[in-house]
């Protein structure tokens, strides 16, 4: 199927010449269909896009890379069938369901009239959408490999929530290398999506603080700034380890991701409203090791296992205080939810609003000024080669238009030297306020050694 569009902000032109459906290659189990699980049902079904640059192969041109993607997606999509599926509306119970029929996954193919080097990394409200990002809302998994003036490589691949987490589509991704590289698969997934609710379902009445049932027009209405700024930043190790020592003086333990946390919540405070005398800080967490006490025989689940932790704090108490106390009471926050009882709890809550839609309070913009981290070290970044090399860039964004909150994702970077890379939504004033400081650095093609 022939499709000619282009594109256009300013120099930046992308067009779009091919989409390819792709099916998984048998045997497949027979077709049958996967109710979501309770934390399917509360991450909802936005789309998750991530995406990959990668530097002029030596060796193959950009319609044998072509082929040689859609290959391995055809046999990966084996392993992972529901990514080969479509997601509807079950009639009976008004909530979403995988139909692992094999409908397949869209892979589009598009050239940009631009060298890699000249691409605005930092700005990705112009990259982006539209442009390297293609979505249609028929396909849960679609893939768009877009190729540059100079022989680069761009590659988004965007996953409809309902399909897993962070964690379940970095060992797809990660699957999908292997299978490029004719390696062994290093992941059996599960499909099981078995986390049901107890008999009966119980649970701290302190949920119904963070977590609200909802309507579609209040997610369509969310409350938030008319312009949301989408930018992707660098941080230098430097920088990482300092903050991380302010944090664990006077002997005490912090990860980097709790010490980058107080940072972003002292640097926020600067950018709220003066209306605001409280402000909040919210982290999404993976629950796979709390869940089966720390022997992570989840580790392979593919779905949803995410909750939130939500901390509120006084503005003053923020401006006050130094890195080690804002990190104190972060890592405070987090503790509370790393446990298998917050799980058991939370999945026991959403059967106790079922049906309808359930969103955290700070998603739907209620909580006040709220920026949420979400850290993805452990997400392939380097490791991500399909046999035409190692990518320069790895990172996460969203093309959600309505957002009650500021988001903020961190990983590390394809340099391997402790860097990390930042992608961020945010509203002006705090990006103003991050881009005053050091810290966080606009990202640039010098970055990637472009």
């Amino acid at each position: 199927m022939e499709v000619h569009q282009a594109d256009v902000h300013g120099k930046f032109e992308v067009n779009f010449t091919s989409k390819t459906v792709i099916k998984a290659i048998g045997p497949l189990p027979e077709p049958h269909i996967i109710t979501l699980s309770n934390l399917d049902l509360l991450s909802g079904r936005f789309p998750v896009t991530y995406f990959y640059f990668y530097h002029r192969p030596v060796l193959d041109d950009f319609s044998s890379i072509i082929e040689a993607l859609k290959c391995s997606l055809a046999k990966i999509l084996n392993h992972y069938y529901p990514f080969s599926g479509r997601i509807a509306e079950n009639p009976n119970t008004n909530e979403p369901e995988i139909i692992c029929d094999n409908s397949g996954a869209l892979v589009v193919e598009a050239h940009a009239n631009i060298p890699l080097k000249d691409l605005d990394f930092h700005n990705l409200n112009l990259s982006l959408q539209g442009k390297l990002v293609s979505i249609n809302p028929e396909f849960p998994f679609q893939v768009q490999v877009t190729n540059y003036t100079c022989g680069g490589i761009s590659i988004t691949f965007t996953f409809d929530h309902a399909l897993g987490d962070a964690s379940a589509f970095g060992k797809f991704l990660f699957s999908w290398s292997e299978i490029a590289l004719r390696r062994p698969l290093s992941c059996i997934p599960d499909h099981r999506r078995n986390l049901h609710a107890r008999c009966p379902p119980t649970y701290d009445p302190l949920l119904d603080r963070t977590f609200v049932k909802c309507t579609m027009e209040e997610i369509v209405n969310i409350p938030t700034m008319n312009t949301l700024l989408k930018r992707l930043y660098h941080v230098d190790a430097s920088s990482i380890n300092h903050l991380q020592k302010l944090a664990c003086l006077n002997g005490h333990k912090r990860t980097k991701i709790e010490a980058f946390s107080a940072y972003l919540w002292k640097v926020m405070v600067k950018a709220i409203d003066e209306k605001h005398e409280k402000c909040n800080m919210g982290w999404l967490v993976d629950g796979r090791m709390s869940m089966c006490g720390g022997q992570n025989s989840l580790s392979n689940y593919i779905g949803n296992v995410l909750s939130v932790a939500v901390g509120e704090a006084s503005v003053v108490e923020v401006k006050q205080g130094s890195i080690l106390d804002v990190a104190k009471i972060v890592h405070k926050v987090i503790s509370k939810v790393t446990n298998k009882a917050h799980f058991l709890d939370l999945i026991d809550w959403i059967e106790c609003h079922r049906p309808g839609l359930m969103l955290s309070r700070t998603v739907l913009g209620r909580g006040g000024p709220t920026l949420v981290v979400s850290s993805g070290r452990r997400f392939p970044v380097s490791e991500l080669d399909f046999g035409f090399g190692t990518p320069v860039l790895g990172t996460v964004c969203s093309t959600i238009e309505r957002l009650g909150v500021g988001y903020i994702n961190q990983r590390q970077s394809a340099r391997g030297d402790g860097s990390w890379t930042v992608s961020a939504i945010l509203w002006p004033e705090l990006a103003a306020a991050l881009e005053s400081d050091s810290i966080l650095q606009p990202m640039t093609a010098t970055h990637l050694q472009l």
